[in-house]
């Protein structure tokens, strides 16, 4: 019998991206001779450039061409013909697109608009305290079972050799951005760590280059010795590997928190108005999260976030205190 041909869908941001490992590296174990294909939006697809189990990474222009490279991709999907077309995205765009593959077995969420004509569906709720990670492993799981696995990304060794230049004393990378304003820990509170950090510790900012100047701020502010600002000058695998060296990695609850996820490397993830509960926690080994200990009824606010506090009082995130950041640093 020939070895089946997968293709997993997840065309949502960096951090959806890299979650959808979970189900490839499970895909794999039961099925070490299939060939494995990932959908993403353009933009994501440099994550998966050195992933040893993928065939191809098919990118979706969903940004100037989305119509024309949508239609594009459906009549490359339908042409392959997949025995597995699996859908982790729960929206309208890719809804349609999993109906309309051509798969022999279609799965998806039953919450996805088009749902309806998938050949096997499954709930996804963030009220039931499960990890995204796990939401998704339902999917497949009669496909393989029940046990979800950790995702995984894959630098190139000349990946981890650049970073190598940075690792020469203990360090710790702080990821202080985000997407949302509402997720992102306020630039006070991170300048205030960093000079509360022990003194014999690096830092070293990371980001993308539009976090460039935000972080080139921290840096003036704070005025600490030993403190750099990597923003915009390391890849997200190069990013990735060097958060697998360092002592800790602080983190919001966004992107980077997933990359420490992949790399399985130490971090502390700050939940301001969104809450663990919701299922994107980190799952290193060395995982710890923060949070208010003040009871907020207006938390959470919604399940990314907002440009801006609704309530006008940020205490979700001004609740956190540099101490219970710096009580995660290994003795």
């Amino acid at each position: 019998m020939a070895a089946p041909q997968f293709l997993v869908i997840q065309t949502a941001f960096i951090g959806d991206a890299i979650l959808a490992t979970a189900v490839l590296e499970k895909l794999h174990q039961h099925y070490p001779q299939a060939a494995i294909d990932l959908m993403v939006r353009a933009g994501n697809e440099g994550l998966f450039k050195y992933h040893p189990f993928l065939r191809q990474v098919l990118v979706w222009q969903k940004q100037g061409q989305k119509y024309r490279s949508w239609w594009r991709l459906l009549r490359q999907v339908r042409a392959t013909r997949y025995q597995y077309v699996i859908n982790l995205q729960r929206f309208a765009s890719m809804g349609l697109f999993a109906a309309l593959s051509g798969g022999q077995q279609r799965l998806g969420f039953n919450q996805a608009p088009f749902s309806w004509a998938l050949d096997q569906r499954q709930p996804h709720s963030t009220r039931e305290g499960q990890h995204e990670v796990e939401r998704n492993q339902r999917l497949i799981a009669h496909l393989t079972d029940p046990r979800p696995a950790r995702p995984r990304l894959y630098p190139a060794p000349a990946q981890f050799e650049k970073v190598k230049v940075y690792q020469s004393i203990p360090y710790v990378c702080i990821a202080p951005t985000s997407v949302w304003f509402t997720k992102q820990w306020p630039a006070a509170q991170w300048a205030e760590l960093m000079r509360q950090l022990p003194a014999h510790l690096r830092v070293y900012l990371l980001g993308g280059p539009p976090d460039a100047a935000t972080c080139q701020q921290l840096v003036e502010q704070v005025n600490r010795p030993l403190v750099e600002n990597l923003a915009g000058q390391l890849g997200l695998l190069e990013s990735a590997a060097l958060m697998q060296g360092a002592v800790m990695n602080y983190v919001n609850d966004s992107a980077p928190l997933h990359l420490a996820s992949a790399l399985n490397a130490p971090v502390c993830a700050v939940f301001c108005s969104t809450v663990p509960g919701f299922g994107f926690t980190p799952l290193a080994d060395l995982s710890h999260v923060v949070e208010t200990a003040e009871p907020l009824p207006c938390r959470p606010c919604g399940l990314h976030g907002h440009r801006a506090c609704p309530q006008g009082h940020f205490k979700c995130a001004t609740g956190i205190s540099i101490g219970q950041l710096l009580a995660v640093l290994p003795p």
